[in-house]
């Protein structure tokens, strides 16, 4: 287990970050008091709003960004809607064949005309048919890492746009979005956040092409946005993208991150990785450089429930996520279960 001792209390075992993470005690109890100031009328709402800007200019941070290129939302897919909708109808997408939907459909439902291939092969079918590729740093089913700098440099080579899902990478793979058009994050898995926060961080070729189709209030100023009338008034920041905030997500959203900050994520890579190596060689796997692992074993989620062991299942093979809460122990916990 990584940061200072008490951070983490997980029940059993815990190896199913990729379907939600664990919030370290700071978040939670941050949360806590929000929702009791909440119960009793105790407090005004603006301070809330403060975890919300807190919290964008932390994941600025932890992808190698500035603040005024981050726009905040509440899922992924509303996100990547922003891109779709901003660019034409006859966009050709190039995503790869085990692609989660959130990245994919907001382009299906605009009408874009999208082709798959192998994730290993996907820099390789990059060509003047591609207008975007659509791709996720590391696969939700299989835990595969995309090769995001061959897949950057074929799209610059037919000038094609980079649009990466963060959503099973940021918080233990160390990323740069400033090497991508866009970087769109769920919160609540690898950034150990409460359902309801996600990012979009833009580079420079869609900073100002994507249009504010979500316009509000909160996009207007934050917490002195604009409430009524026809003058609407929009920063020339990535802010004007943002989606209303949910204010209990983002008050247990900023500490969690400046947890992962803190302890930073090259130290949190190299914990993940190990441990999820440690359980490859115990099924007898080669390594690999993911923190999620992935095999086909009869019952193995079952076997895993009785022994105590959180993990999922995804299509006929079993999936474990490990991640900063995560230990040797928890490992060979597993191992034994199976």
């Amino acid at each position: 287990m990584l940061g200072p001792p008490g951070l983490w209390d997980p029940e059993g075992v815990y190896l199913d970050t990729a379907s939600y993470g664990l919030p370290p005690r700071p978040a939670w109890e941050a949360l806590q008091t929000a929702l009791a100031d909440w119960r009793v009328g105790r407090t005004s709402w603006e301070g809330w709003c403060d975890s919300t800007e807190r919290s964008r200019e932390l994941f600025a941070r932890l992808v190698g960004t500035t603040p005024d290129c981050v726009a905040v939302g509440g899922g992924a897919s509303p996100l990547v809607s922003l891109l779709t909708g901003s660019l034409p109808e006859t966009t050709r997408i190039l995503a790869a064949d085990v692609e989660f939907s959130s990245l994919l459909w907001p382009w299906i439902a605009r009408g874009a005309t999208v082709r798959t291939a192998p994730l290993a092969r996907l820099a390789d079918a990059v060509d003047g048919g591609t207008d975007v590729v659509a791709v996720s740093a590391v696969q939700s089913a299989t835990g595969e890492v995309a090769d995001l700098d061959a897949i950057v440099d074929a799209a610059r080579a037919h000038d094609a746009l980079v649009i990466v899902d963060g959503t099973h990478g940021c918080g233990w793979l160390p990323l740069d979005a400033t090497r991508f058009d866009a970087l769109v994050c769920a919160a609540y898995k690898w950034l150990l956040s409460p359902r309801g926060t996600a990012f979009l961080a833009l580079g420079e070729r869609l900073a100002y092409r994507v249009k504010p189709l979500a316009a509000n209030w909160y996009a207007a100023g934050g917490a002195n946005g604009s409430y009524y009338g026809l003058d609407m008034r929009l920063p020339d920041t990535a802010a004007r993208l943002d989606h209303s905030p949910a204010w209990f997500s983002w008050v247990g959203t900023a500490p969690a991150l400046e947890v992962l900050l803190g302890i930073g994520i090259d130290a949190i890579h190299a914990h993940d990785v190990r441990l999820a190596n440690r359980f490859r060689a115990g099924l007898g796997l080669e390594p690999a450089g993911s923190a999620i692992v992935t095999a086909e074993i009869p019952d193995a989620e079952e076997k895993l429930r009785r022994a105590g062991v959180r993990a999922a299942t995804r299509g006929a093979a079993l999936r474990a996520a490990f991640h900063v809460y995560n230990t040797d122990d928890d490992v060979d916990a597993a191992l034994e279960a199976l």
